[in-house]
């Protein structure tokens, strides 16, 4: 079996190298013949003179061989030329960039390159439209716009200097493996692998100023590792260095009195050690959830990542029963994935994601029902446990996301100032990399971290509860990029946006830690207590931070101590997103102080799980008192 699906998968390399992709592997797992023609153009690979000169090389995945698909299909050039001038003529050193990749990668990919040119990590539509409406340039953050055609306007030249680095169409210009520091690359930016010798051999060719000729070739092919998503996704809200369980600081290396506890990235950023996300723990890399199809997308535009993800946890943790897909209805993706990885559950269902319905097929369930995740990383079996008793029959809470309550902790970022340096001579443009005079620079205050504030999701999918970071509690100095006077022209912003943290935990927070939790009800750290006096209960909240100037809020909060934001005031970076309001606080607080003589596993706290707060207040003791509103 195992044989033939590899034989099959030569053939579909081969044939899709040169253009011809609508041959596939049917249900029988057969495939069609090739014509005369076609067969003809499969083997000019043998009359290619590149290997002339690169003879010997190794290294390559089994489906990028140059022994099956020549050197010409990546990286063009001349392929009859007999001299070393004429065999580079329009050759692409490093194929796979936007730039020429339907030239290269999208000949025989071209349903992927469709893809990834509409994915949000190619665009990065979300980030300009968000920067440009607190920029006060669009009157909404759910605009279309592609990062590469910004032009210099305040909020595109703030993108420009800050932000505009991470997306796929950033040309990857010099030879090396994927790290730390890599930012887009195209294809290259998930696919791009160097062995230990590749690196090696690249390091003695550019040593030998380019005279020894290297042997071990980069492999291109499917087998993403989390340092690929690393460079960009450490930015931001910082979901790669969370998964890892490491929060930013604001120290420099040299403070460090001990690295214990502490990590030093490539450039320079220092990171201390939180708690880690459990599905890191178990060794499961980031393309082990999140698959070709939520990577490179569907090919259709997203305003924003959370409607471009179709992943949920209760895909894999499921209530009753997983959505399940057979082999034979898998998609030409799917099926190639399928292929490279050299699975074998062919007789088996695979999950199927609820929303979009693409599959994951690195999972399957066997004959008794039991489902299971099989690591890409080292292949192990992962046993998929279904939702706990408490998830599955929690109607109180039926509306809120796995991570609300599975967050151990989430990024913090306050006090944060933006000013444009008109005379900053050294500025470099991310965007045309080339340097250029006058930069804005970002000032921030501090950087921490705390159980994620939650916030209201209401769409067409009905009202969810979702995390939320304080991502832009800022001032912008608009009137210092106009050349004015500092302070003349500055705008505050007190945003928070919706996340999801990716710091897992198996064990859940407590009910305290939000009906009695002063940052997750979004009134930011302090001390949020139910005083009784003369059988009358209140709730009194005292910030940890000072009244910021401009909205006489505390510097961390979202929203007023059982107020809401005033009219007109935009507080979220979207547009379906917002904090509590009055009565759902009073709501949640109701339960806070009901908390405080019971116990979380007390018989009426499960049974307001089931049944809600409201029906229990109808029978309340003599001994409860619940909380007065002013």
């Amino acid at each position: 079996m195992k044989s033939n699906f590899l034989k099959i998968g030569v053939v579909l390399v081969l044939i899709s190298a040169f253009g011809i992709y609508k041959l596939f592997i049917n249900s029988e797992g057969s495939y069609s013949k090739i014509s005369k023609q076609e067969y003809t153009a499969l083997t000019t690979v043998a009359k290619e003179t590149c290997l002339v000169c690169h003879s010997n090389t190794k290294g390559y995945s089994k489906f990028h061989n140059p022994d099956l698909i020549g050197c010409a299909s990546c990286h063009l050039g001349n392929v009859e030329a007999l001299t070393k001038e004429d065999s580079h003529k329009g050759m692409v050193l490093i194929p796979g960039n936007l730039a020429d990749a339907k030239e290269t990668c999208g000949k025989c990919h071209p349903n992927e390159l469709h893809k990834i040119e509409n994915s949000l990590m190619t665009t990065n539509s979300g980030l300009v439209a968000v920067d440009k409406f607190i920029f006060g340039e669009a009157d909404s953050p759910n605009y279309q716009y592609h990062i590469q055609q910004i032009k210099n306007s305040p909020s595109d030249k703030h993108l420009r200097d800050l932000c505009a680095n991470c997306h796929l169409g950033a040309e990857k210009k010099d030879f090396g493996a994927i790290t730390q520091l890599s930012r887009g690359g195209g294809c290259n930016a998930c696919h791009l692998n160097y062995s230990e010798a590749a690196k090696k051999e690249l390091q003695t060719y550019i040593t030998s100023n380019k005279k020894k000729l290297p042997q071990s070739h980069p492999s291109t092919d499917i087998f993403v590792s989390n340092e690929h998503c690393f460079g960009c996704h450490s930015r931001s809200s910082r979901i790669s260095t969370n998964y890892e369980g490491w929060q930013e600081t604001l120290l420099d290396e040299e403070e460090l009195t001990s690295k214990e506890g502490f990590r030093v990235l490539e450039d320079k950023r220092v990171y201390k050690y939180v708690e880690e996300d459990v599905h890191h723990t178990k060794g499961l890399l980031c393309i082990d959830c999140h698959s070709s199809h939520e990577v490179m997308g569907d090919g259709k535009k997203y305003a924003h990542e959370e409607q471009a993800v179709k992943l949920q946890c209760s895909d894999c943790h499921f209530k009753n029963k997983p959505n399940i897909i057979s082999y034979d209805s898998l998609d030409t993706e799917s099926l190639l994935v399928f292929m490279h990885r050299e699975y074998s559950h062919i007789d088996k269902g695979i999950i199927s994601v609820k929303n979009g319905g693409h599959p994951l097929v690195n999972t399957f369930v066997d004959s008794l029902g039991n489902t299971f995740l099989i690591g890409k990383k080292d292949k192990e079996l992962y046993p998929l446990n279904p939702q706990s008793e408490v998830c599955s029959r929690d109607n109180a809470h039926k509306n809120m996301a796995c991570s609300t309550c599975h967050s151990s902790w989430t990024t913090r970022c306050i006090g944060c100032h933006n000013e444009f340096d008109k005379d900053e001579s050294k500025a470099f443009d991310l965007l045309d990399r080339k340097y250029v005079k006058g930069q804005w620079k970002e000032f921030v205050a501090e950087f921490g971290n705390f159980k994620p504030a939650l916030g209201v999701r209401i769409n067409e999918n009905g009202k969810h509860i979702e995390p939320a970071v304080p991502g832009m509690i800022l001032t912008i100095d608009k009137g210092s990029y106009a050349g004015e006077k500092n302070g003349e022209d500055v705008s505050f912003h007190r945003l928070y946006a919706p996340n999801s943290p990716h710091t897992t935990t198996s064990k859940v927070r407590d009910c305290k830690s939000c009906h009695t939790n002063s940052t997750t009800l979004g009134y930011g750290n302090g001390e949020l207590i139910f005083i009784i006096e003369n059988g009358v209960g209140k709730w009194q909240f005292t910030p940890e931070y000072a009244l910021n100037e401009n909205d006489n809020l505390p510097e961390d909060s979202w929203i007023p101590f059982l107020g809401e934001t005033p009219k007109g005031v935009v507080n979220s970076t979207r547009t379906d997103f917002r904090p509590f309001t009055i009565n759902e606080q009073k709501e949640l607080l109701t339960v806070g102080a009901c908390l405080q003589c019971h116990k979380d596993d007390s018989k009426v706290m499960e049974q307001s799980i089931v049944l809600g707060i409201k029906p229990l207040l109808n029978k309340l003791s003599e001994k409860c008192v619940v909380p007065v509103w002013n």
